[in-house]
């Protein structure tokens, strides 16, 4: 049985382009064929700032969306965060998703996707590992950063990846199987 990968974009702006890479990394990865992947926009759960009264790790969640959030990310073996740069930081609509829960993101590998200017969105990549851990997620050292993101997107709105996105792709999805098959006895305990 393939393992479930969110690609979860984690921008939730008007214009945003993450959607875009999400979709791309949805073909290639099916095309990978070590997982199931499943495009995950944080936009289409109308997270508002946490608004839970009980602290996630009770699991006691109130509000719908809490609750589809919950069973979406419970039901992954392995992540993909979408990631712009903001302020040299990920987006808030990450950091406020990722808060929202505790046990569900336990014992999963999770590699980035950061796109930006010329850092590629680096520095956003690198702030969200820090949280990721916190919540025992495993963020992967294999990731894709692309820089200048605009000069791969064609007229049309189609994201023409090079040889860099796609060797770095290839090499994340390896490394995020072999990770989420590790983590497997761990998730199930």
């Amino acid at each position: 049985m393939k393992h479930r990968l969110n690609i979860i974009v984690g921008s939730t702006r008007p214009g945003r382009v993450g959607p875009v890479f999400a979709e791309w990394l949805d073909v290639y990865a099916r095309e990978h064929g070590k997982f199931e992947p499943v495009v995950t926009d944080i936009a289409t759960f109308d997270l508002p700032v946490l608004d839970e009264p009980h602290h996630p790790r009770l699991q006691k969640y109130e509000k719908d969306h809490t609750r589809a959030w919950a069973k979406t990310i419970n039901e992954a073996d392995a992540f993909v965060f979408v990631t712009p740069e903001y302020n040299y930081f990920a987006p808030p609509a990450i950091v406020n998703a990722v808060d929202y829960l505790a046990k569900e993101w336990n014992y999963k590998p999770a590699g980035l996707f950061s796109y930006g200017g010329l850092s590629g969105g680096l520095r956003a990549a690198q702030s969200l590992k820090p949280l990721l851990t916190t919540v025992k997620i495993m963020p992967i050292p294999e990731g894709v950063a692309l820089p200048m993101f605009s000069s791969h997107i064609d007229e049309n709105g189609e994201f023409r990846p090079n040889e860099l996105v796609t060797s770095s792709a290839a090499a994340m999805l390896d490394e995020l199987h072999r990770w989420s098959e590790a983590l497997k006895p761990m998730r199930a305990g």
